[in-house]
């Protein structure tokens, strides 16, 4: 095993990670370690292909979008600090959370970051708004062959017509979190990460 000294965290490093993704020094550690076993390249960063070896994505149907929010547009490679930053959106809110962070912006595990989130994996065109056609390929990544395509019409069909308060045929962000307002996101996107 080769040494991973020059890949360590400084100090500086972990504390500009946790201001600005809310996890703690004891996470951050934990979930660099994860990352760098993850590293198959021992190059700092992660690939696709890297993700993919982790099994709960590998059986997740959504696991190929999941993957892909971890990269910047044109990006193959993700680097820790990004690979944190996505991570953070499903950091549980804490009770003494505050809603906006020292800079003035809102947390990455807020409601609202967690619903746009949650819409980027639905808006595969990146166009802001959720189309039929890209509602029936995400309900049909998740269901696969187990209902027919005139069914999965029909869901998505509902779906558009329930959301779509300004009758344009697609969801917008906006409807999208009239829709949810009643769910329990903040609950639903989260991850227990060891403290």
């Amino acid at each position: 095993m080769g040494s991973r000294a020059s890949t360590l965290l400084r100090d500086e490093e972990i504390e500009e990670i946790k201001k600005e993704t809310g996890f703690s020094h004891s996470q951050i550690t934990r979930l660099y370690s994860r990352f760098t076993s993850l590293d198959k390249g021992e190059n700092g960063t992660l690939s696709r292909e890297d993700f993919q070896r982790i099994p709960e994505l590998a059986i997740n149907p959504l696991g190929d979008r999941i993957i892909n929010a971890f990269f910047s547009e044109g990006e193959d490679q993700v680097n820790f600090r990004g690979f944190m930053k996505t991570l953070a959106h499903f950091r549980p809110i804490e009770d003494n959370e505050k809603s906006k962070d020292q800079n003035g912006s809102e947390p990455l595990n807020s409601r609202n970051s967690k619903l746009h989130f949650a819409f980027r994996l639905y808006d595969l065109d990146k166009d802001g708004k959720i189309s039929r056609d890209e509602l029936l390929q995400v309900l049909r990544m998740m269901v696969g062959v187990n209902i027919s395509d005139e069914q999965l019409g029909s869901i998505a069909d509902r779906t558009i017509q329930e959301a779509d308060t300004d009758a344009d045929g697609a969801i917008s962000f906006e409807e999208f979190v009239k829709v949810l307002e009643k769910v329990d996101v903040e609950q639903k996107m989260s991850i227990r990460f060891l403290h």
